[in-house]
């Protein structure tokens, strides 16, 4: 089996070419250029390097979010299209399921959080049992104060990855978790990785866990920045306007 994995849902752009027993190549880019720049010539960097008959392979995985809604879209874009051209079914991989497969194995509990911006993140809590990853919460969009609060229900050290580590950790050692047993990823575990994302993927094909390239819609999990700007100015208008209509008086 041969799953080309996708994952623009962060900072990260990251493509892969995993089979069962390996990981035939894998190409990941954290700079300052736009996914929309990146993901396509990386997966052709990978189809020339192998030799790769994109025909040959029998799914495309795609980080279906959350993570950054425009990262998300151009993801997607590039999943069905190559979906529709190849005619190959798509595997929707939650983008933070996949950010816990980086530390497949550990005894610990693992809890990725995304920077999600005002002070929420996008996570999820997970362990492993005999090789396989359990949900115990799965993934969401939470204030750190909150999770720090879900996490106080289990037992055990805790390992935190992804790119809202940087923002929150000092907040969760010295205040939201102080005592508490926590470690932190290293970099080359920390982020999105295509590699996890496939491995997933040949698990949830496995399962028959697949869609067409016309199902395929990502998860946002919240509405996007512009969309909450807009409920915000509608509700300070109708806030407005009935202050102003509680003021006239009735015409008899």
């Amino acid at each position: 089996m041969r799953i080309l994995a996708l994952d623009s849902s962060g900072l990260v752009a990251t493509v892969a070419v995993v089979e069962e027993d390996k990981t035939l190549a894998e190409y990941t880019v954290n700079y300052k250029k736009t996914h929309s720049q990146t993901l396509l010539p990386m997966l052709d960097e990978i189809v020339k390097m192998t030799e790769l008959d994109l025909a040959s392979i029998d799914a495309i995985a795609v980080a279906g979010g959350p993570g950054s809604f425009t990262g998300l879209r151009i993801g997607s874009a590039t999943a069905k299209g190559l979906g529709l051209a190849l005619g190959k079914p798509l595997i929707h991989i939650p983008t933070v399921d996949a950010l816990a497969w980086n530390l497949w194995g550990t005894a610990s509990l693992v809890c990725p959080i995304m920077d999600a911006r005002r002070n929420q993140v996008y996570t999820g809590i997970y362990t492993f049992r005999e090789g396989k990853l359990v949900v115990l919460e799965s993934q969401m969009a939470v204030g750190i104060e909150e999770l720090a609060e879900r996490l106080k229900k289990y037992e055990g050290t805790v390992i935190f990855l992804g790119d809202g580590v940087p923002v929150h950790r000092e907040k969760l050692e010295k205040d939201l978790l102080a005592g508490r047993d926590i470690l932190f990823a290293p970099p080359h575990m920390s982020h999105q990785r295509a590699a996890s994302v496939g491995a997933l993927g040949i698990q949830y094909y496995k399962e028959g866990k697949t869609e067409t390239a016309a199902e395929h819609k990502p998860d946002y999990l919240r509405l996007s920045q512009a969309e909450r700007e807009r409920a915000e100015r509608e509700r300070a208008e109708r806030e407005r306007a009935e202050k102003e209509g509680a003021g006239k008086e009735p015409v008899c």
